[in-house]
């Protein structure tokens, strides 16, 4: 890599830190200048103290240096210890912060590409780079300090060194340019070894990581993802799975032990290097040591600016979705909105198979439209077109006829409020997770607990909508069922008061009674808005003014449940007997 874009990278590196990790570079700076600045101040006013012993010897002069060497120092001191805990304080929250670097890019990014078989690659071996090794963002903090210090170092050896090299002494050997030469050959010398140790270095570890994509994907998961998932915990517990893990755990270890031990003797290597410069060239030990510590970071550099350029390759991967820019007339949200599936057709990245095919259906304002199917025929990728999470490979989706490509991406999602299968609510309080916000408004948010048949486990709650959901961030946050998460979700969907409300089995932890009061209270808690079920229950789908069914990536049939079951010879009927034969008496 050109040194000039080893430059840019650690400047956008540096960057990013300064916005995840505001305040960790100042600090750090701040104490490697107060660290490498002491010894200097002591040297300088040393020889200062020496040489007024030396000649007039005068105390008041005495007395300042000594105060000045005294004072200067604690100043340091002080600035070092201080800026020192700072950086602890920084550097201990960093790799949340670092997390989050992934997280943002995760919510920009077209959310097609999250389906990529290569870029999910790509973000796996960023985040294994970052999160295992330290390598690139973690590697450019725990260098700034050698950074600084070099830098600070050379700069005061050589003012302090400059008139040695400069004057005349009378002496043939000290004034002969050939031992600074000699010394300077050293340095040189120095730098050479470390920078091939380095990149001996870190080619052993690119083929290692290169070739166990494997290992680092089980390292992660047996070693961290299967204990801190609490959604394991019973199995784990309950199947010893644990013990299965440290097994696997200790294969991993035992079947590259010959490269890690390759790397302790490389780090080895290096750290007698730098004694054997100390031990030959004491005389100018400090500018010796700056000189060498400065091929060390040039060489450090080199490594994590080449890692920082796999991280950025996974940022910048550009969105291709088209956000919009039509701005939805307010009425539209009070007065209804109309959606049209025109001749769409939809396939995954890296695919040659439909998922859907040539899809042409209506939601017409006010309209309870539920659709059914097999699994895998198509039902969910719809929605996830409807909302805009992917668009369609072929075709167009029309919103009161403008296709919704046009409209600004974040008014569009206005339109929807949605309850999906695989929903997920937050540690925060009850209320903030129905209104998806800090701020509540308590009495709509009771109403639409009220809806979602939450009330009675609500009203026991002793500190209301101000109750935190799980443990993760309050002793006093309550567990909650997967049925009681469910009515939860859907109070949040309510909460949202959009035209259409979209919901992906809203009912599929909820015990038979819980789920005949949500059907049964269904008009009320839906009003005059549209409204879209996904079910696989074909007796929740009676209450729906049309159903659709879905069948291999197309829609095979449309119609009321009365009408759908008389067609015997239809795809609805075939479902509705498969599932109505476990409720019927012998």
């Amino acid at each position: 890599m050109r040194f000039k874009k080893r430059i840019e990278n650690t400047k956008r590196g540096y960057r990013i830190l300064a916005r995840y990790c505001p305040g960790l570079i100042r600090a750090k700076v701040l104490h490697s200048i107060a660290k490498t600045l002491a010894p200097f101040v002591t040297i300088w006013f040393s020889a200062r103290i020496i040489n007024e012993i030396s000649n007039d010897r005068k105390i008041s002069r005495l007395v300042l240096y000594v105060a000045l060497t005294i004072g200067i120092n604690f100043i340091l001191s002080m600035v070092k210890n201080v800026m020192e805990k700072k950086v602890n304080d920084k550097e201990s929250g960093m790799w949340n912060y670092f997390s989050k670097v992934f997280s943002d890019k995760q919510m920009e990014m077209d959310f097609v590409s999250h389906e990529d078989t290569d870029i999910k690659k790509q973000k796996q071996k960023a985040e294994e780079n970052l999160f295992m090794f330290g390598n690139g963002l973690g590697q450019l903090v725990w260098d700034t300090s050698g950074l600084v210090e070099v830098f600070i170092g050379i700069a005061a050896s050589v003012a302090l060194t400059v008139s040695f090299f400069t004057s005349k002494s009378g002496n043939a050997v000290l004034d002969s340019p050939v031992w600074i030469g000699g010394l300077l050959l050293i340095v040189i010398l120095s730098g050479f070894i470390t920078s091939k140790l380095k990149m001996k270095e870190q080619a052993v570890f690119e083929k290692w990581t290169d070739s166990n994509v494997w290992f680092n994907r089980a390292f992660m998961f047996y070693g961290h993802e299967l204990y801190s998932d609490s959604a394991r915990a019973k199995d784990v517990r309950l199947y010893r799975q644990d013990r299965f893990a440290d097994r696997e755990m200790q294969k991993l270890q035992d079947n590259n032990e010959k490269d890690n031990g390759l790397l302790r003797t490389m780090s080895s290597c290096q750290s007698r290097l730098v004694g054997s410069i100390v031990q030959y060239v004491g005389a100018l030990i400090k500018m010796v040591e700056s000189f060498g510590e400065l091929s060390d970071v040039i060489s450090e550099n080199k490594i994590y600016t080449e890692h920082l350029e796999h991280l950025y390759e996974y940022l910048d991967i550009p969105n291709r979705k088209n956000t919009g820019s039509v701005h939805i007339d307010e009425n539209i949200l009070k007065t209804g909105c109309e959606i049209e599936f025109k001749n769409v057709s939809f396939k995954y990245p890296n695919s040659d198979n439909y998922v859907l095919k040539n899809i042409n259906t209506k939601l017409k304002t006010g309209m309870k439209q539920a659709f059914v199917g097999q699994n895998g025929a198509g039902k969910t990728t719809f929605v996830k077109l409807l909302c805009r999470l992917y668009d369609p490979t072929e075709g167009q989706i029309f919103l009161n006829g403008r296709d919704i490509r046009e409209y600004d991406y974040d008014e569009y999602l206005k339109v929807f409020s949605f309850v999906f299968q695989d929903f997920k609510l937050l540690a925060f309080t009850l209320g903030q997770n129905i209104a998806a916000d800090t701020d509540v408004d308590a009495k709509k948010a009771t109403e639409c607990i009220g809806k979602a048949a939450f009330s009675e486990r609500y009203a026991g709650l002793a500190q209301g909508l101000d109750t935190y959901l799980y443990k993760d961030v309050s002793e006093k946050g309550v567990q909650i069922s997967g049925g009681e998460a469910q009515k939860i979700a859907l109070a949040r969907a309510l909460y949202k008061d959009s035209p259409i409300i979209v919901l992906d089995e809203p009912t599929a932890a909820l015990d038979p009674i819980a789920e005949e009061e949500i059907y049964g209270n269904f008009s009320n808690i839906t009003e005059d808005r549209t409204a879209i079920y996904i079910s696989h229950r074909l007796s929740s789908c009676r209450f729906c003014d049309e159903i659709t069914v879905f069948d291999n990536g197309g829609i095979v049939q449309k119609g009321t449940h009365e009408s759908l079951v008389k067609d015997e010879g239809g795809k609805y009927a075939e479902l509705w007997n498969a599932q109505a034969k476990y409720y019927r008496t012998a």
